[in-house]
């Protein structure tokens, strides 16, 4: 038997009392992804992202173990449900327009102190103030370094449009505007390589392409290591007392890590190891959350239809945003109706070993959005369900 169908086998019998669709986390594979993060990390501490996990137990169990610190997460009002709920540790990954939750924020000593905010505009400090409505807590901000690898004087771009915060110069000037806001204290920098951290290098039938993404993310690590090193410089003789230089990503952590100017690394798809990470040359990791849907339909040979299971990913559309058919190996969707909302077709030999009933796996192509779907998660250990934990979903928050 494959390692792949004992995998099958034991998430069949894990699962034989439940109907499916049914999503898991297998635990075995999950911390040993996290012992793999810990590794590459060398010694730095990951903050964890928590819309990679969309789930209070697993963020909870990743942060009991050693290696961990913090949560990076992407909404405020999830930032301030996560503090009441006892994270004491928490940045926000996006600048937010809540003012609701601002206004929440200033007024409360325990948020202020567990949560930073993310910030690279002066409008947004003037939003912020403007929500306080009487709050005078003090409020922690991060600002956020754009990463993007800038070629030809600026006309080619490379990497997520995201902080417009580039060189040392501007990110000096916006902690500057920080230091001069009563209200506010700059504690951390930000910056998140999404083009190394989160782009595959080694995507099969495509070597041409694989070649060219890894000379670009080397050519990126250069630049970004010179850049990020000359704006902490520069912040730091703005804000002597910063707390953290966060960076990285499941992708790029032993590249990041070694950044002297790093202090922390942020990760959180490498725990349940989505099909977008499969296309890596620095990494392996081990699938470990799964949904199976059941199989309703026989059509003909070599055809079974499952219920459902049309559950595509955030990102520019196209084959690569879809879930995967993963157990048993071998099925394939109908190029003319791929994953659908109500029925999926699909093809291969091993359909005609599946009888009505029976589960097909799958994996999503990103990590935290499977949450989107399901209320529970179901923790697999060995061949038996040992716990049955909510997701966001499951307890009543859909944050975006």
């Amino acid at each position: 038997m494959t390692a792949h169908a004992a995998d099958r086998a034991r998430y069949d019998r894990a699962t034989a009392q439940l109907d499916a669709p049914v999503a898991i986390v297998d635990l075995e594979a999950f911390d040993a992804n996290a012992d793999d993060l810990v590794r590459r990390a060398g010694g730095k501490p990951i903050r964890v992202a928590s819309k990679s996990l969309r789930c209070r137990a697993l963020l909870e169990r990743v942060l009991a173990r050693d290696g961990f610190a913090g949560i990076m997460s992407f909404t405020l009002a999830e930032s301030l449900w996560l503090a009441r709920s006892g994270f004491d540790d928490v940045l926000l990954a996006y600048p937010s327009a809540d003012r609701k939750a601002f206004t929440e924020l200033a007024g409360d000593p325990k948020l202020a102190a567990a949560v930073t905010v993310m910030v690279d505009d002066p409008a947004q400090l003037r939003l912020i103030d403007e929500a306080r409505q009487g709050g005078t807590e003090v409020v922690r901000v991060c600002l956020e370094l754009d990463t993007s690898l800038k070629l030809l004087g600026g006309r080619v771009r490379v990497g997520a449009r995201r902080s417009p915060l580039h060189s040392a110069a501007q990110v000096a000037d916006m902690a500057r505007a920080v230091a001069r806001t009563p209200g506010f204290r700059l504690v951390g920098i930000m910056a998140y390589e999404g083009h190394i951290a989160g782009v595959g290098d080694a995507v099969a039938g495509r070597p041409v392409r694989s070649r060219a993404v890894r000379l670009m993310q080397a050519a990126a690590r250069k630049e970004l290591a010179q850049r990020r090193a000359d704006v902490v410089r520069a912040v730091r003789a703005v804000a002597p007392d910063l707390e953290f230089v966060n960076g990285g990503g499941t992708g790029s952590v032993q590249h990041t890590a070694a950044e002297d100017a790093v202090t922390e690394i942020a990760a959180g798809s490498g725990l349940y190891v989505p099909r977008l990470f499969d296309n890596y040359t620095s990494f392996s990791g081990r699938p470990a959350a799964l949904f199976a849907q059941p199989v309703v339909r026989r059509p003909g040979v070599g055809v079974v239809t499952v219920l459902g299971g049309g559950y595509p990913a955030s990102g520019a559309p196209g084959a690569d945003r879809l879930p995967v058919p993963y157990l048993p190996e071998g099925l394939k969707y109908d190029p003319q109706e791929g994953p659908g909302e109500v029925q999926t077709p699909l093809l291969g030999s091993p359909a005609d070993d599946l009888l009505i009933g029976d589960k097909v796996w799958f994996r999503h192509a990103k990590a935290g959005e499977l949450c989107e779907r399901f209320d529970v998660l179901r923790l697999v250990e060995g061949d038996a369900v040992t716990a049955t934990v909510p997701t966001y979903r499951g307890e009543g928050h859909t944050f975006l």
